[in-house]
């Protein structure tokens, strides 16, 4: 909103007005704006939930060694990132972009069913929450809808690379341009470092195209699934998903600022988004509210976000790692997330294939991954037998989560590398 009113006050030459037409400026702004709401008000809204008492009623400490007790803390703390990051948005970015309005509606959306999930846990008391069915059609839902999106509107368009060759070796990569719809998207360590789904599909002939969007689609609601999911199982100690979430948001606005500028996707040869610069301004009002909102989530956390906030950080991680191509190098960036899946999805089916025998068998001494690292080896079923019960030595929940921070910020610079590895 300021963006449109400053932008009119400029024909006037209102003194600063010009200052907004610039991502620079807006992003700086967008960051400290976020920071300043998530800090100011969330203090606030965790002394709300604490007179409502909308607090945790399940965590305690029977699986922590250190006797770390975390009932009574406040939860639905994700809504204090949702709105950080929505109101500078609403404020700086341009709302007629399809690729804020796509962000936009992420973080509403997937915001809404964390939050109901959350209001069955707390408020009718039931554990389980928001039924494990509803949450998938929800994230489908949006996959599907941020897929048809980007395979519908003419706005989403990109200008392909041009490399020109003297005497066999590349002296020059410039971009097409004209704009165009496309289902390429970058693909890590290759040296053409982009893979079109339509290629996969070429069997398919004149099809080929309308098939390769439709694949689109499909890879959208399972990335998006995946990373929500993911994000909200790394949601397990003080700061863990807020950390890395920040950390993967940084990357992923690098990513986002050098494709939206011509001549910086020039020279790391990657596609040219036009239009994608007002993800900048988005993912930098996503980093203000998350490093916010860790003023109060790290241990001893006041506040947890919630599945109101991990679900929302997810798919935020996700879509927008979508929209800029780089989907397919989410395996790398978001490896945390990914680990943390896997660890689940093996310990129940290695757990159901005991079962079957009449043995009670694991692979982990608990799940998700980084509880493996706080469980004492007395904390154990003795009529159950383990795979992996090393480290012997148990580690504080503040170490375990330093430790994930940093190996993804050694996953963020693999990923930036990617970009010039092939």
């Amino acid at each position: 909103m300021l963006y449109y009113l400053f932008d009119y006050l400029e024909q006037f030459d209102f003194p600063g007005a010009r200052m907004f037409g610039y991502v620079s400026f807006r992003s700086l702004m967008a960051i400290i704006l976020a920071l300043l709401i998530s800090t100011i008000f969330g203090e606030y809204f965790i002394t709300l939930l604490k007179k409502k008492q909308i607090t945790e009623v399940q965590r305690d400490a029977s699986i922590d060694p250190f006797n770390v007790n975390k009932k009574g803390v406040p939860t639905m703390g994700g809504i204090i990132i949702i709105f950080a990051t929505l109101i500078p948005c609403l404020l700086l970015g341009k709302l007629h972009n399809i690729y804020m309005i796509l962000m936009l509606i992420t973080t509403i959306w997937l915001g809404t069913l964390g939050f109901l999930d959350d209001y069955i846990k707390t408020f009718r008391k039931d554990k389980e929450g928001l039924h494990g069915k509803f949450k998938i059609i929800g994230q489908v839902g949006l996959g599907l809808i941020v897929g048809l999106t980007l395979y519908l509107s003419p706005d989403v368009v990109i200008r392909e690379n041009n490399e020109i060759q003297k005497g066999g070796e590349i002296v020059e990569v410039v971009h097409n341009s004209q704009d165009q719809k496309s289902t390429k998207t970058t693909i890590p360590f290759f040296k053409n470092n982009n893979l079109d789904y339509a290629d996969l599909v070429g069997f398919m002939g004149e099809h080929a195209q309308t098939a390769g969007w439709i694949l689109f689609v499909f890879v959208t609601i399972f990335v998006v699934t995946a990373v929500s999911n993911g994000a909200n199982l790394n949601d397990g100690m003080d700061g863990m998903a807020a950390g890395n979430s920040a950390i993967i948001g940084l990357t992923l606005g690098i990513l986002a600022y050098v494709s939206s500028h011509i001549e910086y996707a020039s020279y790391l040869n990657i596609m040219f988004i036009p239009g994608s610069e007002e993800l900048v301004i988005f993912i930098c009002a996503f980093i203000g509210s998350l490093i916010g909102f860790l003023w109060y989530n790290a241990f001893p956390a006041q506040v947890f976000m919630g599945d109101t906030g991990s679900l929302t950080i997810g798919g935020i991680i996700a879509v927008f790692a979508i929209i800029i191509h780089k989907e397919l190098l989410i395996p790398i960036l978001c490896g945390i997330f990914l680990v943390e899946n896997l660890s689940v999805i093996l310990q129940v089916k290695y757990f159901q294939a005991g079962k079957k025998k009449g043995v009670k068998q694991r692979i982990f001494k608990r799940t998700p991954i980084h509880d493996h690292f706080r469980i004492t080896k007395a904390q154990l079923d003795p009529e159950c037998s383990y795979l992996f019960t090393k480290p012997n030595n148990v580690y504080h929940e503040s170490k375990i989560t330093v430790r994930f921070w940093i190996i993804t910020i050694i996953l963020a610079a693999i990923t930036i590398i990617t970009l010039k590895i092939r």
